[in-house]
């Protein structure tokens, strides 16, 4: 499985308070939930975000609550794959149960910037910056999340 789009940049902690406001969270609706993704870091990201862009960001990105508002904010936004250099560890299980495929590579989240296009192939674990003609080596999904980001989430996967 593969993906390319533009990139959207971020730096380090970004919170889940920034990634889907709190004064949103009274929505479960995803699409109402995209209209505000980012909007307190990044007020363009609505306007110029198109379905298989990606988001890359550094350090600790998640940090905050633990609420699925902010995967799925961002999974509805037409996001379709964030690169971090880490990831807070309850946002990391948050997205790949909502079906949202994230990936952690220092070197990419470092080296890559905002517009660049980049191409992620899931089963080789490979992003390739294709603006500047540069790979990353990140850790391919193992066969049971592949399975649970095709099925679109963790509940979609169990139905199966």
């Amino acid at each position: 499985m593969k993906v390319c789009g533009k990139v959207h940049k971020y730096g380090d902690n970004v919170d889940t308070d920034v990634i889907i406001p709190a004064r949103y969270l009274n929505s479960a609706d995803p699409k109402e939930l995209a209209s505000h993704c980012m909007e307190d870091i990044d007020t363009d990201f609505v306007k110029n975000v198109h379905q298989g862009d990606i988001m890359v960001a550094e350090q600790n990105f998640g940090c905050g609550s633990s609420r699925e508002h902010a995967p799925i904010a961002i999974k509805a936004s037409g996001i379709s794959c964030v690169i971090a250099s880490t990831f807070a560890r309850i946002f990391y299980r948050n997205a790949i149960n909502i079906g949202l495929p994230i990936m952690e590579c220092d070197a990419a989240a470092k080296d890559i910037d905002k517009g660049d296009e980049v191409e992620i192939d899931f089963d080789t674990g490979v992003i390739t910056n294709k603006t500047k003609g540069h790979s990353y080596q990140a850790q391919p999904f193992p066969e049971f999340i592949k399975e649970i980001i095709n099925a679109g989430g963790l509940l979609n996967s169990l139905k199966k």
